[in-house]
């Protein structure tokens, strides 16, 4: 790895190092969404039977020891269940909102990631034909092929790398946005259910 890094040239040194911080993007995603990952049906029928009962310190409990995008809106909506339906409505959907940047966490940096690798790759790609051409200008005679092979592998080399940093970022950034997409929508479905849950017999 250290070899291709030299024979790449300085450019290898900063499309490397993206690869790895890409890599690490993806590997906390995986784990944060695992984390959060709950059966939000189950949790939502447990927390109605605690609340039915007049158990909110007890469903308070049942929240914290799961935290989630779900149970976090519903912790909010427990602490304001003694407010009009519209405040505890209002208070659901701030904490919704404040979720979104939890859930988004450094996917923008992924998505720069994929964009750039190949553009640095093709940078270069540039810069070893400059290069390439540069020996060509001032070869005297007959040119021997090897004195243009340094140059040509730094195009080849950069390129490639460049390419195959952007192809798994691209994959696994469309993936998470979607799957960020779609837990976005379902906590907007459940904001209604949960307030008639927290506003049941008042």
């Amino acid at each position: 790895m250290w070899e291709l890094m030299i024979k790449g040239g300085p450019l290898m040194f900063i499309i490397m190092p993206l690869s790895i911080v890409a890599f690490g993007i993806i590997i906390e995603r995986f784990l944060y969404f695992r984390k959060i990952r709950v059966d939000e049906d189950k949790m939502i029928n447990r927390l109605k039977v605690t609340m039915e009962k007049h158990h909110y310190d007890e469903a308070l409990a049942i929240c914290e020891s799961s935290p989630s995008p779900i149970t976090n809106l519903l912790k909010v909506g427990i602490e304001h269940k003694n407010y009009d339906v519209h405040i505890i409505k209002d208070a659901i959907m701030d904490a919704a909102n404040l979720e979104i940047p939890k859930l988004e966490r450094n996917l923008s940096t992924l998505g720069t990631i994929a964009h750039i690798a190949p553009l640095l790759g093709l940078l270069g790609t540039v810069i070893g034909n400059i290069g390439a051409f540069g020996v060509l200008k001032e070869a005297v005679g007959q040119l021997d092929p090897s004195l243009l092979a340094g140059d040509i592998s730094v195009a080849l080399l950069t390129t490639a790398a460049g390419i195959i940093v952007s192809i798994p970022a691209i994959i696994f950034y469309n993936y998470l946005v979607s799957k960020v997409n779609h837990i976005i929508i379902r906590l907007e479905n459940r904001v209604n259910q949960m307030v008639l849950l927290l506003t049941e017999g008042k």
